[in-house]
């Protein structure tokens, strides 16, 4: 309901406003399709999706019928030295380098056969901006197209710091999704061919990445990426 208020706050303004919308890949859900486009439809599977799905489809609605400049930004997985901890790609990472710095014992963990289409937020947050910046509002799916498991993400954090990641996952039941989303990887071919939007950065880099930063008491500032310009 904020995206609805905020929706029409803008349409009150006398002077044009123009709108990003952050839309997520969870609006598809179990999709039959993949990858996933700007027009495939939407099945979501939590209530965050459905939430989002609901808030996307708002913003064509006012684009459409109020000529707004309101643009929905459909973002697959997007991490950073600066993702939260909740969320596994980061509790992963940074429980490798507390590991290694002996800070921490082991990592239970849920499905680690789970798939995502993880990538850089700083290469996002530029699509962001570059759907800001077309002279008609239209939507677009940023994403790598490509599918990593939880599995490649232990692996390639806890070899970055030199460990043996059997030594130290565990898996707990209790961890898994009632409901996992299938598959979902997005075709960003719209984004790369009308804003010219490339990624910058690869799934390992990230990954070793957010590793490294865990090993800095918490700062990123001493990593520096190998692809850090944005």
């Amino acid at each position: 309901m904020a995206t609805l208020r905020l929706l029409e706050i803008v349409r009150s303004q006398p002077q044009p406003v123009r709108l990003y919308h952050a839309s997520s890949s969870e609006i598809f859900g179990n999709a039959r399709e993949v990858p996933q486009t700007e027009s495939t439809p939407f099945r979501p599977t939590s209530p965050y999706g459905c939430a989002k799905a609901f808030a996307t489809q708002l913003a064509r609605v006012y684009r459409e019928s109020y000529g707004l400049f309101v643009c929905n930004g459909i973002l697959y997985n997007h991490e950073s030295p600066r993702r939260g901890e909740i969320f596994v790609t980061q509790k992963i990472c940074l429980a490798a380098a507390a590991i290694k710095q002996r800070r921490q014992q082991d990592l239970v963990l849920g499905n680690t056969a789970s798939q995502r289409d993880w990538g850089d937020a700083r290469d996002y947050v530029r699509g962001m901006w570059l759907a800001l910046q077309q002279p008609v509002a239209e939507d677009f799916v940023f994403a790598t197209g490509e599918l990593h498991s939880v599995q490649e993400v232990i692996e390639i954090a806890f070899g970055a710091v030199n460990l043996d990641w059997r030594q130290y996952v565990k898996t707990d039941a209790k961890l898994l999704r009632p409901e996992d989303p299938a598959r979902l990887a997005g075709n960003p071919t719209k984004a790369t061919q009308k804003l010219k939007w490339t990624r910058s950065t690869t799934f390992e880099q990230l990954i070793t990445e957010m590793t490294l930063a865990g090993l800095g008491e918490g700062s990123e500032s001493k990593v520096q990426s190998p692809k850090s310009k944005v």
